[in-house]
């Protein structure tokens, strides 16, 4: 379907032929700033699911996923092993090894890797094993950062500097591994400008892809228990909808849109309640880009 942005179905169909599927895997992972390493708050905003699937091996989640996915696209699908849950390079090197290898032979067409994790939990060793990983396979490293304004990652309790996701950058760019990054918009106390600001710092890098999607205030978390006593201001589907058109439109074109929305489980969420209904949400940012015929990149700036 056409778009006026590059978005991660497009540029899979363009480049393979055929429809693309991640495949979520959980390794059984934690996080720094969950284990005491950092912190035992973690990010106040971060619910922590039990992931039924967890308890089962790589291969059951992976045949158990196909399964239910293949049931939207039946055609004969490439795959990648999507290590998503928690931060999946904290671990020992020995760990990383066996799971990553493991999940590229779960299907014959497992066609690449896929690792979710923080800037900070990277090491010399690590990064030599994702080169390797790298010269075998389609290999991405998503990283979180959320937001540019220090301010606010301490309020949310990041635990990680700028600094940190910037020389992580680097050497993930140094061995010509495609770099991912998370974005939320609407964190409490940011303004338009803080949101338009960490994009246009990161069209410096000339990332491969990009990640937004709305704050989620739910039950479980610090953020909802402050949100429930105190209250702060949440975008509203207008709001958010054009700062995300802002957004693409200052954003480098060659970046590959993963996500401009996402899922909060509904028995968790308390707000934004229209986040619920993420067909609306993309198809109100495709009809304002329409209506401005505005397209990714016509703005592109670097801050």
């Amino acid at each position: 379907m056409f778009k006026h942005y590059l978005t991660v179905d497009n540029y899979y169909k363009g480049k393979y032929q055929r429809k693309v599927i991640r495949i979520p895997l959980d390794g059984n992972f934690t996080c720094p700033n969950i284990d005491g390493t950092k912190s035992t708050d973690g990010c106040t905003y971060c619910f922590r699911e039990v992931n039924p699937l967890a308890k089962l091996s790589l291969t059951e989640q992976f045949q158990t996923q196909k399964a239910l996915l293949e049931k939207k696209w039946t055609n004969e699908n490439y795959y990648i092993a999507y290590f998503q849950a928690q931060s999946n390079t904290y671990g020992s090197i020995e760990k990383l090894t066996s799971l990553y290898h493991e999940a590229l032979l779960l299907d014959k067409n497992i066609i690449g890797l896929s690792i979710a994790s923080r800037p900070d939990c990277f090491t010399d060793e690590i990064y030599d094993l994702l080169n390797k990983l790298n010269k075998k396979t389609n290999l991405t490293i998503e990283l979180g950062l959320q937001t540019i304004n220090a301010k606010t990652a301490e309020k949310i309790n990041r635990a990680h500097t700028l600094e940190e996701f910037e020389k992580c950058v680097a050497k993930l760019k140094e061995k010509n591994i495609s770099v991912i990054v998370h974005i939320i918009n609407g964190l409490p106390g940011e303004t338009e400008k803080d949101m338009l600001d960490t994009v246009l710092y990161l069209n410096k890098f000339r990332l491969y892809g990009i990640k937004i999607h709305m704050l989620f205030i739910a039950k479980s978390t610090k953020m909802g228990l402050e949100f429930q006593e105190k209250g702060f201001p949440i975008l509203s589907l207008e709001d958010y909808v054009d700062i995300v058109v802002k957004q693409i439109r200052l954003l480098d074109p060659k970046t590959v849109i993963y996500r401009l929305t996402g899922d909060a489980p509904k028995e968790q969420l308390i707000s934004p309640l229209w986040s619920l209904k993420k067909f609306v949400v993309m198809n109100e940012i495709d009809k304002k880009m329409r209506a401005l015929s505005a397209f990714q990149g016509d703005q592109y700036e670097i801050l």
